[in-house]
């Protein structure tokens, strides 16, 4: 990604959603457990409340409760919705740090100022990243209520969960937790691609197999810029969840009515302490570092066979007319 300008529009959306596809069925199990982790409800004031993260034996535990009660297709609830959530937030994201660095150019350009490389990265990294949560925001909260549901079967179906929803709960039912997503991936996704672009150059003199310094650079990135924001990605989740049907799914059942980000986070931290917020944190960088490692690999190799394969187009059509 550090030639920004590389590709048409139509590539680089293309390339975008083929890496958003990849990267959710690689690490789908791990989501599913993250999200189970977030939702979990423990307060402090019942000595016989446990949470399951403070150890990974309660994480190894909770997937075996997973492959025992629901089978291996429980590792991958919520798929549907996630598969369209990280196809077109992949293809958005990546199109929208595009067009975001061109018009940081057009600024330079007209208004005779110069932006550091790591500000404009970290500029367009935000706006990117905003625009795709906000674009893909219903399907990511399906995927996280779909991933949440444990034996106990909230949605019969996607069809059937998006009429639940729209009945119960309104449109707005469709973006609970957004004010928290959006403060949560201004700053990560700022923060990715300015690592991001930082690292790459680092990590294209080491020699790994298959031209991987891309998926190391991307590593690094999403480990530093996930574990600084992760505490607004526990209050989105507990957020994504309220509503009618709070009580239904997987470790909520004491979960209280939260009213807003401050207020979710005031709640979480009395009754469940400063951990509370970072519980699943483990998971999510498991996660969140393959996760992004596939993404920008699959991204670069995607674009390059594209772009390749639309020259050889075009030489094609040049050697007929000829």
């Amino acid at each position: 990604m550090a030639d920004y300008t590389k590709g048409t529009r139509s590539q680089v959306l293309l390339a975008g959603a083929i890496a958003g596809l990849v990267s959710r069925f690689c690490i789908a199990p791990l989501d599913v457990l993250k999200i189970r982790l977030q939702l979990q409800y423990h307060s402090l004031a019942d000595p016989l409340s446990t949470p399951l993260s403070r150890t990974s034996v309660g994480v190894l535990r909770l997937a075996r409760d997973i492959l025992r009660h629901e089978g291996i297709t429980g590792f991958w609830k919520g798929n549907i919705p996630a598969e369209g959530l990280y196809l077109s937030y992949g293809a958005t994201q990546f199109l929208a740090y595009r067009s975001a660095n061109q018009a940081l150019d057009l600024v330079e350009q007209r208004g005779s100022v110069k932006i550091p490389g790591l500000a404009k990265s970290f500029l367009a990294g935000a706006t990117a990243g905003t625009v795709a949560t906000t674009v893909t925001y219903p399907l990511d909260l399906l995927r996280t209520r779909f991933a949440a549901q444990g034996t106990e079967r909230v949605y019969t179906g996607l069809i059937a969960s998006v009429r639940d929803i729209s009945r119960l709960e309104g449109p707005a039912g469709f973006f609970r937790g957004l004010p928290a997503g959006i403060a949560q991936i201004v700053p990560n996704m700022g923060l990715f691609f300015a690592c991001y672009e930082s690292f790459k150059p680092l990590a294209a003199n080491v020699q790994l197999p298959f031209g991987s310094g891309d998926a190391l650079a991307g590593i690094a990135s999403s480990i530093l810029s996930k574990s600084a924001v992760f505490p607004l990605d526990t209050v989105r989740k507990r957020l994504q969840v309220q509503g009618p049907t709070r009580g239904k799914y997987f470790g909520s059942a004491k979960m209280p009515a939260y009213r807003g980000v401050m207020d979710t986070i005031r709640a979480i931290v009395q009754k469940e302490g400063w951990r509370g917020l970072y519980r699943g944190l483990g998971v999510s960088l498991v996660k969140a570092a393959p996760a992004s490692a596939v993404t920008m690999w699959t991204y670069e190799r995607a674009l390059n066979v594209i772009q390749g394969a639309s020259q050889h187009s075009d030489a094609g059509h040049g050697s007929d007319g000829s």
